[in-house]
């Protein structure tokens, strides 16, 4: 098991893939979702599902975590939020879609109700997005762990993130996934980057 643990517990679509891309450069084992215990035990940076929802099972599980959570200006969010959860509808939606229990649970409950109305009226995601962020806040007043909160549209973030981590800066965040695309994180190639599933399947519930 890894010794070191830093959850990341911004929303889909606010920057986890850029921030895990960062790990990697810094030397971080890093999950960007993890669906299997031994990934979840292995990783040292993990970001996306399902911590973005579990944070406080993590907690309990891994007393010594550092949290990181990610804000973003929702006139930006919103119409990308809309974008994955339309092209995730058809598996999200239904009893036996394809999608792995642990997304479906995470989802489901934080943008509940999840519909294929709800998931493109702005008036319902904005507020899913603020019950998150009070949530959040909520639960880093309760807890003494480390935490960090950027929105990644701020210049100074890199620097923040690198020096809450302890890390020389290395360069920046890039800018990954524009224009509604969710494949970037399977493109990079890195030996600390670890799989989120063993061979396409899941143990996490």
């Amino acid at each position: 098991m890894s010794s070191q643990k830093i959850f990341v517990l911004g929303l889909p679509r606010t920057g986890t893939t850029s921030v895990c891309a960062a790990a990697l450069e810094l030397g971080f084992k890093t999950a960007h979702t993890v669906y299997i215990q031994e990934t979840l035990e292995a990783a040292e940076f993990i970001a996306d599902t399902p911590v973005f929802h579990d944070y406080d099972t993590l907690l309990a599980r891994f007393p010594n975590a550092k949290f990181i959570y990610l804000e973003r200006d929702l006139a930006n969010w919103l119409p990308s939020i809309k974008v994955l959860l339309s092209r995730m509808a058809e598996r999200l939606l239904t009893e036996h879609g394809g999608f792995f229990p642990s997304l479906k649970r995470c989802y489901g409950e934080v943008f509940y109700p999840l519909t294929t109305e709800s998931m493109l009226d702005d008036n319902h995601l904005t507020a899913r997005y603020f019950a998150h962020r009070d949530a959040v806040l909520a639960f880093f007043e309760r807890i003494d762990n480390p935490r960090l909160i950027i929105n990644l549209s701020d210049p100074q973030s890199y620097q923040h993130f690198c020096h809450f981590l302890e890390k020389a800066p290395k360069g920046g965040f890039e800018q990954l996934n524009v224009n509604g695309k969710v494949t970037a994180w399977k493109q990079i190639k890195s030996p600390l980057k670890l799989d989120s599933t063993r061979n396409g399947k899941a143990d996490l519930k």
